[in-house]
Formats: C-alpha cells, structure tokens, sequence
C-alpha cells in the first residue's frame, strides 16, 4: 500500500501539531504514514525529494490563511503526483479516523474504482441532519448519509440539528471547499451558509432508507443555492423561494421550537404540584418554593408555548423578518383564547403576509437595509394582528373552547375512538408525518390544559419498538438473527419513547409489520384514553413517569403499554412468515 504523505504547518502551535501528527499516526493503524511536522524551531521529519516526487497522495494540516499554511501550499510543488487534500489542525486533533478516511475515499485508487464503476467518486459532501424532535430521525438520516457516501467512495460531514442543539458543526472552511450540500431535514434549516454551493433539499427518510441513492441523485439534481455572493450587514429580505417548503414543513419547525417550552413547563409545574399540592398556584402559598415552580412553569414557559410556536412557523415561512410577527400573533391568540390552534394560524398569516411584502416592496438602494430590520416587521406585525382580533381570533376561540370540552367529557365510545385514532397514527409510519400530525395535535392541548390526548399518543410511541422487541424473544423463528440482535436496543428506544427504533423492522418487511404496529399501539392508545390518563409531559417516555403528578392514573397506564406491547407481538407472530434458517 502506498504511503499517506502529511504535513503539517504549526503556524506557531508547535504542541498541538506535534499531537496531531500522533493522532494521525495513532488512527492509520497499519496503513504506512509519513508525516512531516514544520514547527517554530525548523522541519521534523522533512521528506525526501525522491520520496516526494513519488507519492500518490498528499495531505496538508494547516489553519488556511496562515503564513505557515502558505508557504506549506507553495512547497507542495515537491509532491508532483501526488492528490492533495486539506484539513484544519483541529480537524487532525478532533477526528483524525475521518480525516485519514476522507483521504482514502479521495485517493486516486478511490478514484480509478468510483470511475470503473461509472460514479463520481471522491467529491466532498456536508450535510445537514434535522426532525422536528430532534431525537431519531435527525441520528439515523445522518447515518445512513455517512454509509451511503462511504460505499460510493465520498468524502461526508454531517450536521446533525438535534434536541440538544447542533453537532459536529460544520465548519466555513468545510463549506467553502464542499463540491456538494445535502439538507435532510423535515423542518426548516438556515441555509444561508450555503450560497453559492450545490445544494439538494430532502426530508429524513430518503436519508435513512437509502442514503447512497439520496448521494446519487444530489450529485445529478442539485442546483446553485442562492447567490454566490452574501447578504449585506443587517440581512437580505426573504426570497419567495423560502415559502416552498409546504405547509407541513413549516408546522414542524414550529413544533421543533416549541417542545422545549413545553417540556419545561410541563415538568416544573408537575414539581410544583409534588411540593404543593394541586392548589399550590393559590395566593395561600405564594412565596413557597411550589408557588414559586408553579409561576416559572406556568406563566413562563407555557405562557411561551404558542408564541414560540407561532413564530417559528412563521420564520420558516419567511426567515428572520417573520419572527416578530408570527410571536405577536401568537401572544393575541393566547390572550383571546385561541391557543395553539390560533397560533399555528398567526404563524402562517405573519409568515406569507410578511414573504408576500418581502417579494413586493420596492425600496431605493439606500432604504433595503431597513426592509427586514423595520418596515416588515412593523408591518407584518400589522397585518398579523388586526387579522387576529378582528377575523381569526375570536372564531378560532370557539373552536378551541368547543374541541377542549368535548375532549374533557369524552367517555365510552368517543374515547375508546380517539385512543384508536391517535395510537394507529403513531404507528403508522414511526416519526413520518402522520405520526409527527398525532404527537403535534397531542402536544397543542397541552396549552389547554387537555392531557389525555398526550398520554395516548405517547403510550402508543412507545409500543412498536417494545413489541418488537418482546416478539424477538417469544417468536425468535419470525426474525433474522440482525434483528434478534437488535431486540435490546429497540427496546431501550420504546421506553424512552423514540418510535423510529421500529423502522429497521418494519422496513424489511413492512406490508406484515407495519399492520401488527399499528393494531398493538391503537390498543393501547385507546386503554389509555378510556382509563383517562392524563400526561403532562410530552416526551421522555417511562423516564418521567417518576416524577410526580406528570402522569395520573399510573397503574392504568402500566396496562395500556402491557396491553399494547402484547397485542404488537401476537399479532407479528401471527402476520409474519417464518424467517430464513440461514439469517
């Protein structure tokens, strides 16, 4: 095997390019490496002419725009031959095994191979990963990129936009040297870094099921994100281009903003409770630790959740400019009344009134710059709110009043009808949209104080991948031994209430296990719904079930998930053919 030639330009950190030469050659293993420090105090194993003249690959670790990096580009002229790829000296120190496959996937022997087999081999890919919760969907879409560019012999960074926010940056010089630029992501994603780059937009699941195909048709579909040169100082009006997302996009990015307030304030107001008592919001206790929960929780981070949620619809809409609009919209439809029904309304009027502006108004060269910082958001915010209190508010007030006592009174039938509806949705397509449809209906009455909704379509989340699981234990001949492996990590998944765990299982066989799914979580969606357990928090699975006053009726909810799980795991036994004797 031919020898990797580094070097490495320490632009005056002599320590750190000393250990990233180690961590280099610590994570080739056995692949031969030659590595050439140029330090402070002169050259540490400097190449030789003849040794450089001959080398088949080069690899340059350097901070760009620094004078060692510099003079290292303008001395690469001793490796004639060699393929020259780049990285940054925290690159090498941080991820030395991706550098190092970075470059193998770019060798010219990658390259002659992608080129035999009629690829484009050895392009530099990022991406950027991202679902509305931010938790499954967000980890396997960027898996499954990162297996699809390593058999087509690409070189890929992934993104990853998840619930604790972003991961492994993407860092400007990556961006700045990437051939291409794949957006997997089922909610709105700033794209802005992105000018000038070739760039495809998806959602998560071409991402998961296929990630070489998602590759393959980026390569041959992307076209030139916006313009190659970026926004002025203080930000660019939005262009129609950014309202193509669909509606459904656009209600997820909302959502994904606003789980965090209501995950919050769900579980400070359950403490307040435990401490309390129900009453403990009573000026009786003001000045206790529970009132004083019960005040943060409550008219903090609920009092946030529709505003949140409003404006972030409108910000996928129409970017920043529509921030504004869209939460002022959302604190009117609080304070009528309206709850998160009129907010997901005042996030889409704030967001195509003020997309609608951005693409009409016509200002003098001088006067752009105050477009997106005053006048739409004066404006727009306008428009939002005399819509509100004069047409949308008040009609949407009554429809919310009427849903949330017709849900406070359901019994029997109704109920029962509910939990089945609500549990087959989440089951249907494990984190897709009819799934995310159910979790955002179940999630907005939260803001109504409506709970038993939540706890059916959690309790059915839970329930394909714990079924799964239990029917690899019971019925081992349905399954392959991959998936027999699998069982204990679905199962992990089920009870923190992360559905996606169930997709590996339903994508090998889905017109027999999609059907078993569905029947076990509509069973327990609509136990829990006839029990009238209430659920506080919208996500965490069995993990919150601890914590006092979040879930009511706990021994009753105990049976919905039993009761579903079993269901799950008959009726795979019963739908699935046996497997093959030699998986």
């Amino acid at each position: 095997m031919n020898p990797l030639f580094v070097v490495i330009a320490a632009a005056g950190h002599d320590a750190e390019a000393l250990l990233a030469a180690e961590a280099l050659r610590h994570a080739a293993g056995q692949r031969p490496l030659a590595v050439e420090v140029r330090a402070s105090g002169g050259v540490i194993g400097l190449h030789a002419a003849d040794a450089a003249a001959q080398a088949g690959q080069l690899l340059i670790v350097g901070d760009a725009g620094t004078d060692d990096d510099a003079d290292t580009a303008a001395d690469a002229s001793r490796f004639v031959q060699a393929a020259v790829e780049r990285c940054s000296l925290r690159e090498a120190l941080d991820d030395p095994a991706g550098v190092l496959a970075r470059c193998a996937a770019a060798s010219p022997a990658a390259q002659r191979m992608g080129e035999s087999l009629g690829k484009r081999a050895g392009k530099r890919i990022v991406a950027v990963t991202s679902c509305p919760t931010g938790i499954a969907h967000t980890f396997m879409a960027a898996e499954g990129l990162q297996r699809g560019a390593a058999a087509l012999g690409h070189a890929m960074r992934v993104e990853t936009q998840g619930s604790v926010g972003a991961l492994d940056a993407l860092t400007p010089q990556e961006i700045a040297e990437a051939d291409l630029v794949i957006i997997a992501a089922d909610r709105e994603v700033d794209l802005s870094r992105f000018a000038g780059k070739p760039l495809l937009r998806s959602g998560t699941k071409p991402a998961i099921r296929d990630g070489s195909g998602l590759i393959t048709k980026a390569l041959a579909e992307a076209t030139v994100h916006g313009a190659a040169v970026g926004a002025a100082a203080g930000g660019a009006a939005p262009t129609p281009a950014r309202t193509q997302g669909g509606a459904y996009r656009h209600l997820m990015t909302g959502v994904s903003f606003m789980l965090p307030f209501v995950t919050a304030g769900g579980i400070l107001i359950a403490m307040a409770f435990a401490l309390g008592g129900i009453y403990v919001h009573d000026d009786a206790h003001q000045g206790t630790l529970g009132w004083t929960l019960f005040q943060i929780g409550a008219k903090g981070g609920f009092a946030l959740m529709v505003p949140a949620l409003a404006g972030y619809i409108a910000y996928s809409i129409a970017d920043r400019p529509g921030i504004a609009p869209g939460m002022i919209g959302g604190m009117i439809a609080s304070s009528m009344g309206a709850g998160f029904i009129g907010g997901i309304a005042a996030g889409f009027i704030a967001g195509y009134g003020v997309a609608f502006m951005a693409a009409h108004i016509r200002l003098p060269q001088a006067l752009k710059g105050l477009l997106p910082m005053l006048i739409l958001p004066v404006l727009g915010s306008l428009f939002t709110g005399l819509l509100m209190f004069y047409l949308v508010g008040a009609p949407v007030a009554e429809l919310l009043q009427w849903l949330s006592a017709w849900l406070r009174g359901m019994q029997g039938a109704s109920a029962l009808l509910l939990g089945l509806l609500l549990g087959a949705m989440m089951a249907f397509d494990m984190g897709g949209p009819v799934n995310k449809a159910a979790y955002a209906f179940s999630t907005g009455m939260i803001a109504s104080q409506v709970y038993t909704p939540m706890a059916a379509a959690m309790i059915a989340g839970m329930t394909p991948p714990l079924g799964l699981a239990l029917a690899t234990r019971l019925f081992a001949d349905r399954f392959t031994r991959e998936e027999r492996g699998s069982a204990a990590s679905a199962g992990v998944l089920g009870l923190a209430f992360v559905t996606e765990g169930a997709i590996p299982y339903a994508a090998r066989d889905p017109l027999r296990t999609i059907p078993a799914l569905v029947l076990g979580s509509a069973v327990a969606g609509a136990v829990s719904m006839l029990a009238g357990v209430e659920l506080k928090v919208p996500h965490g699975g069995i993990f919150v079930a601890p914590i006092p006053n979040a879930v009511t009726h706990v021994a009753m909810y105990a049976v919905a998930l039993v009761a579903g799980v079993v269901v799950t795991a008959i009726a795979l036994r019963m739908f699935k053919r046996p497997a093959e004797a030699s998986l």
